[in-house]
C-alpha cells in the first residue's frame, strides 16, 4: 500500500521520529514521509513511533492508499527531501 505519514512531535523527539521514519519511508518535507509499505511494515513503523512518542504532546497522521492509480502528487515551489528517492 502507498503511505503518507505526517507527524508533529515535541522538539526533543523530532530527531527520533525522523530517524525511525527514514528507515521505512522517503522523506518528502520536514515531518512528511511517503512510500510503499506492506501492512506488516506499517505496523512495525507505528509501533516504533508509539514507543518514543508522548501521546499528550505528539501526533501522527497516516494516510493509506491501496493503489496509486487515482493518486496525483504535485509540488509547487521548492521541493524538499530527496526527490531522487521518489517512486514515480
Amino acid at each position: 500500500m502507498f503511505v503518507i505519514l505526517v507527524y508533529d512531535a515535541a522538539e526533543r523527539r523530532v530527531q527520533k521520529f525522523h530517524r525511525i521514519c527514514r528507515r521505512y519511508l522517503t522523506w518528502v518535507q520536514l515531518s512528511v514521509f511517503e512510500g510503499e509499505l506492506s501492512r506488516a511494515q506499517l505496523e512495525r513503523l507505528l509501533a516504533e513511533l508509539k514507543a518514543v512518542m508522548d501521546e499528550e504532546e505528539d501526533s501522527i497522521i497516516v494516510y493509506t492508499f491501496r493503489t496509486l492509480h487515482y493518486f496525483k502528487r504535485q509540488v509547487i515551489g521548492k521541493s524538499k527531501g530527496n526527490p531522487e528517492e521518489l517512486f514515480w
